[in-house]
């Protein structure tokens, strides 16, 4: 059996581009004690206690602030851990993941 080349070459434009970023946003409450925001923000968010510290006291006075911008799918796995960590220590604590404005 023969084998045959074809003459023909197909050339296909790919167009990479970034994948979209989403920031986590956490939201003030009167019932989370600050201690947990900042515990909230060293362990899951990796802030040092510094910047812990003074996102959350930008967070109580501001009533909400941008902790982190991220992939989709980790913005979404730190919120549910967060969410996760605050009702077991029986907080309302609230975070949201929304797009970065490009």
């Amino acid at each position: 059996m023969e084998q045959t080349q074809s003459d023909s070459k197909q050339h296909q434009s790919f167009r990479f581009q970034e994948p979209r970023r989403f920031k986590v946003v956490i939201y003030n409450d009167d019932f989370t004690t600050m201690d947990f925001v900042v515990r909230v923000l060293t362990e899951v968010f990796f802030k040092s206690a510094a910047e812990a510290e003074a996102l959350m006291l930008q967070v109580h006075k501001s009533g909400s602030s941008v902790v982190g911008i991220y992939s989709y799918d980790i913005a979404h796995s730190k919120v549910d851990k967060a969410t996760r960590m605050a009702r077991m220590e029986g907080f309302p604590l609230r975070l949201a993941v929304l797009p970065e404005e490009e």
